[in-house]
């Protein structure tokens, strides 16, 4: 079988979740998975997936706002952390030393040739080195207030030449734009895990045990 790039949704520590995503795709030696970021905050199991994707060669991510949030405080800038990254940096800080150095190894973006990954979004008609963090991590909507549900959301007016795959605003069902899919459907929320393979344009996808975060 020909090796696939299988894009996944935000985890958030829902490791037992990635475990039957994984199973029900069939990863294979010669596939790739790759994260929209958020690996961890709000789940249960944020130091299994750490373990795994530092250690499982075909998994690799971008980094999220809650990723980098920790990243940022773990090299020690003054970052004012929201209630779920605290207790990801409680839980986790006695193992910083271990975790951070692979935190400062992801990237905003990774290139796939026809497909771009990014955990939130780009401007539209704004050229990719022009990207700022901020936007890469946090955008949802084209309004004054970036985070904002309320306006015009950005995948909606982006036509660029790469299809980005996106995560960071949960749905029901992933997001679609005319150039961008987004693959956040809130597992953490008690939905679903959703993965999307490239090659075949299939969407696959596993309940959430529960909800593990009510906000």
């Amino acid at each position: 079988m020909a090796a696939r790039t299988i894009v996944v949704g935000d985890i958030h520590g829902c490791y037992d979740e990635l475990m039957q995503l994984m199973d029900k795709v069939g990863l294979a030696q010669g596939d790739r998975l790759i994260s929209v970021g958020d690996l961890i905050t709000k789940g249960p199991k944020n130091r299994e997936v750490l373990d795994l994707f530092i250690s499982d060669k075909r998994l690799s991510t971008v980094i999220g706002n809650h990723d980098l949030a920790l990243r940022r405080r773990w090299n020690g800038e003054h970052v004012k952390l929201k209630a779920s990254q605290k207790e990801t940096h409680k839980e986790l800080k006695g193992e910083k030393d271990l975790y951070t150095p692979f935190l400062n190894t992801l990237p905003f973006k990774i290139d796939l040739g026809t497909h771009l990954v990014v955990h939130a979004g780009l401007r539209p008609n704004i050229e990719l080195y022009s990207q700022t963090t901020g936007d890469l991590t946090r955008l949802r909507t084209l309004g004054p207030k970036r985070e904002s549900a309320e306006g015009m959301p950005w995948y909606q007016a982006y036509y660029g030449e790469k299809i980005v795959l996106f995560g960071h605003w949960p749905s029901a069902e992933p997001r679609r734009g005319p150039k961008a899919i987004g693959l956040d459907t809130g597992c953490v929320y008690g939905y679903n895990l959703t993965a999307y393979i490239i090659e075949t344009d299939q969407f696959v996808s596993v309940p959430a045990a529960r909800a593990y975060d009510a906000s």
